[in-house]
């Protein structure tokens, strides 16, 4: 990625129990490509959300970024959308 371009990936989950562990093992793989992470779901005392959706800041070859973006989309019940900022 270059100096002047940040790329953020969010990532929305259908069914978080049934898709964590795969999902968990790509962001694992490309951790290296990942600044930050933050990952949202409604929960209250009573109700736990079976959907969610992960924010990622990334860093590094643009292309890795887009593998994992990629790899995530081919999931069931994931879909990615990406925003990239240039800067001058």
């Amino acid at each position: 990625m270059k100096n002047s371009e940040h790329m953020v990936l969010g990532i929305h989950i259908q069914n978080r129990v049934k898709d964590a562990p795969e999902i968990q093992k790509l962001l694992t793989s490309y951790g290296c490509n990942i600044k930050t992470r933050i990952g949202l779901h409604e929960v209250t005392e009573n109700y736990c959300s079976g959907a969610g959706l992960i924010i990622l800041e990334m860093v590094g070859d643009p292309a890795n970024c887009e593998k994992l973006a990629d790899s995530l989309n081919a999931l069931d019940g994931v879909e990615v959308q990406k925003m990239i900022f240039g800067h001058d």
